[in-house]
């Protein structure tokens, strides 16, 4: 684990904490904290107070009260250097008028060198104005615990309603790439769909075309049968009114003699 980026919250120097490995079971491990600096060129922290706390004992009780709320809000950073553990707690020094003069100028200059957006959706400035409102909340937790515990309630509720919205839009981005999937699916069974149907109505339009053409040639076939049906039956009924004559003469020509 690499040490912590820098912070617009303000830290105490980083401690050495070694762990007593000479215990055999692990709940008896005891932590011994050794304020020395680290090899290699780590963080230097403070060297350690000369002579007892000349503090009294309610404003002694005040600033460890204090600090425990300070490391609630903002736990101790810790990282691994060498093998060797590192922690960090925030800072309990109050902050003057310089302090968050310097604090603004700091967010302006990683604004900047971050390339933050100005407007818009932006990880980098959120990410870095969450800092300084948590540094906010560290200078005013040591002036009034009460103020910054109120703080820290109104800090919990902004992050989860932008975790709230957060959420929503990755569900809505999923629902709209389902409905779209399905739309994409749909239009594809819709297109092989409408080729099915080009296809039988193709089919049809031909059945349709073949059965006009037997209409067409039975219809021509029956008028030539008919045509030569009349003609025949012309020609009969012709003959059978010449042959209905000449019998007819016949029948005079014997009936005739008989009456003279």
């Amino acid at each position: 684990m690499i040490p912590p980026n820098s912070s617009l919250v303000k830290y105490d120097n980083p401690v050495l904490v070694s762990r007593n490995t000479e215990k055999k079971t692990p709940r008896a491990r005891a932590l011994k904290t050794t304020q020395q600096a680290p090899t290699n060129g780590g963080p230097v922290p403070n060297p350690p107070p000369k002579g007892g706390s000349k503090l009294p004992p309610m404003e002694q009780q005040k600033a460890q009260q204090t600090d425990e709320i300070l490391n609630s809000i903002l736990p101790p950073r810790e990282w691994t250097e060498n093998g060797q553990l590192w922690v960090q707690q925030v800072s309990s020094t109050p902050a003057t008028r310089l302090d968050v003069v310097n604090l603004q100028e700091q967010l302006d200059m990683k604004l900047q060198q971050r390339q933050a957006r100005e407007t818009g959706i932006c990880p980098v400035r959120r990410e870095l104005y969450s800092q300084c409102f948590d540094e906010l909340i560290r200078q005013v937790t040591i002036e009034c615990a009460e103020r910054g515990l109120l703080l820290l309630r109104v800090r919990d509720e902004i992050r989860m309603t932008i975790a709230a919205y957060q959420t929503l839009y990755e569900s809505s981005v999923a629902f709209g790439m389902r409905k779209a999937l399905q739309a994409e699916q749909g239009k594809f069974d819709m297109e092989k769909k409408i080729d099915e149907l080009e296809g039988e109505k193709r089919d049809l339009e031909r059945q349709v075309n073949e059965l006009k053409a037997k209409c067409e040639a039975i219809e021509k076939r029956e008028a030539e049968r008919r045509s030569v049906e009349e003609k025949k039956h012309t020609e009969e009924i012709q003959f059978l009114k010449r042959t209905n004559q000449q019998l007819k003469t016949q029948l005079e020509g014997i009936i005739a003699p008989k009456k003279s």
